[in-house]
């Protein structure tokens, strides 16, 4: 009962009329910045933050926190469209759902994004308001060594989930880790692999990457082919609702990516990244339909699977930060800022000195997500139409909302150089076959692995056997070597690369 006598103080806390206008406000602007690429939550919580000074705290973290998961849902719009994925748990998006787009599917594959985000952000919600106690003790039980096992866990699913060669994926998820080594040691302070470029000791950014890699990439190879060859996909959009037979595919991968983004978005560490590429490569495991598009071709299943994995992930990663006041990735950690700076220590001790705050948060993300729906469903028309802006005008635009993007993330004109450069590495990429995605998921996990590696010898005196000592460690371990066995496999390994023939 006592569940429900919150959620009933949440929901009155939630529906006043200044809250509400809060949550709309900051779901309008979270889809608005998430659509332009290269500006995701994280920027713009950053850049709105002074903004919410000067209102009430409730009301400040409400918008706040519609803020990032419309930012979460926009980057599935360029992702889809584009080939641009916002930010980088719209990575995964990027393979079947622009793929979609280029089979004249681009709405079914953006309803397919909103239905399975709203209902994963439903059920994220509930998770929180019902399960934060007992999850928070089972984040406790993860230590630097059971993190560090999870990422190679993640980065092996990341070889299993790449298209084409086996051997390019590794060598990709290699490339992805050496260019997250560049920048600053965390222990020494010792700048590697900077080349004596001042820019580069802060490491290279996500956005120039993934910016470059997709977005400029994509257009190089365009720009290469002749007109009649370029792929310019406006000519047919079919529909804007996914069919039955759609929904007959959807339902279940959206179930089993809400499960997963549920328990991995409290993980710290990039909860939704890990869930969103984790769910995509269950959904690989998935035997397909008789008639279903395969993946990598414009599977249904691969835009509506991650996409309910990271939004669950968006809401469930609140439950460290508002149950211990740890912040499980950057985007909470600026949630930690905003609370700080209206006086709120966070913690376990929110639920009970500030019950107002906690609930009324936890019913305004259930507001927000409907009100993601209801605003986004009906545009998905009006994002279509972008796509009917002739290849000429079309592709200046993206770059030059991309330059855009890049530079007013650091005020840095280097960075703009650098999406030039990644851009022609992109190109390089297509022309070689080899899937960018892996790479980029090696960047992001790369520093992070590391820092784990470190912190889990440190605490064990040097002593590499911590990692297979610890059970949930070794089972971890133990299913990734088994992931590893079972792709090498002849068999296995004939059959992913028929799965795998380009057309």
């Amino acid at each position: 009962m006592d569940l429900f006598n919150n959620l009933a103080l949440g929901f009155g806390v939630a529906f006043t009329v200044q809250n509400l206008i809060y949550a709309f406000v900051g779901c309008l602007l979270g889809t608005l910045i998430g659509v332009l690429p290269g500006i995701g939550p994280l920027a713009t919580i950053a850049m709105l933050l002074p903004a919410t000074y000067a209102l009430p705290p409730v009301a400040a973290l409400i918008m706040l926190a519609g803020i990032y998961y419309g930012a979460q849902y926009g980057g599935s719009t360029t992702a889809i469209l584009v080939n641009l994925p916002g930010e980088s748990s719209s990575v995964v998006t990027v393979i079947d759902g622009y793929q979609m787009a280029r089979n004249g599917r681009a709405g079914p594959a953006l309803a397919a994004a909103g239905l399975g985000s709203f209902f994963a952000g439903c059920v994220g919600t509930l998770i929180l308001a019902a399960f934060a106690a007992p999850l928070t003790e089972l984040a406790f039980k993860f230590g630097p060594a059971e993190y560090f096992s999870l990422m190679i866990l993640g980065l092996i699913g990341a070889v299993v989930l790449a298209s084409g060669s086996l051997l390019k994926a590794v060598a990709m998820i290699v490339l992805g880790l050496l260019m997250g080594m560049v920048g600053t040691d965390v222990n020494s302070g010792v700048a590697r692999f900077s080349f004596d470029i001042p820019e580069l000791t802060d490491g290279i950014g996500f956005i120039v990457i993934a910016m470059g890699v997709f977005g400029y990439g994509e257009i190089i190879s365009n720009l290469s082919k002749h007109e009649s060859e370029r792929e310019v996909f406006t000519a047919s959009v079919s529909g804007l609702m996914p069919t039955k037979e759609d929904f007959k595919n959807m339902i279940p991968a959206v179930l089993r990516g809400t499960a997963l983004g549920s328990i991995l978005g409290i993980l710290p560490g990039g909860g939704a990244v890990m869930a969103a590429f984790a769910a995509y490569t269950l959904e690989k495991k998935t035997k397909l339909r008789p008639g279903e598009v395969p993946f990598g071709k414009g599977n249904i299943r691969g835009v509506a699977a991650p996409e309910a994995a990271n939004n669950a992930g968006a809401q469930t990663s609140f439950i460290p930060l508002l149950t211990l006041g740890i912040p499980p990735n950057a985007v909470m950690a600026l949630m930690v800022g905003a609370m700080t700076i209206h006086n709120i220590q966070p913690g376990p001790q929110v639920m009970t000195s500030n019950p107002e705050l906690f609930w009324g948060l936890i019913a305004s993300m259930w507001i927000g997500n409907l009100m993601l729906v209801v605003l986004n469903l009906p545009l998905i028309g009006i994002w279509i139409k972008l796509l009917t802006v002739p290849y000429r005008w079309l592709f200046p635009s993206i770059v030059l909302f991309c330059a855009i993007g890049v530079y007013s993330t650091n005020n840095n004109t280097f960075d703009i150089w650098m999406v030039g450069i990644f851009g022609f590495i992109g190109y390089l990429f297509i022309k070689l076959g080899a899937e960018p995605a892996p790479l980029l998921l090696g960047f992001i996990l790369g520093p992070m692995m590391e820092e784990y590696l470190r912190r889990a010898l440190l605490l064990s005196r040097g002593d590499w056997s911590v990692f297979l000592t610890r059970p949930l460690s070794a089972g971890l371990l133990a299913a990734a070597v088994l992931l590893l066995a079972v792709v090498l496999m002849p068999s296995v390994k004939s059959k992913r690369e028929e799965a795998f023939v380009e057309d």
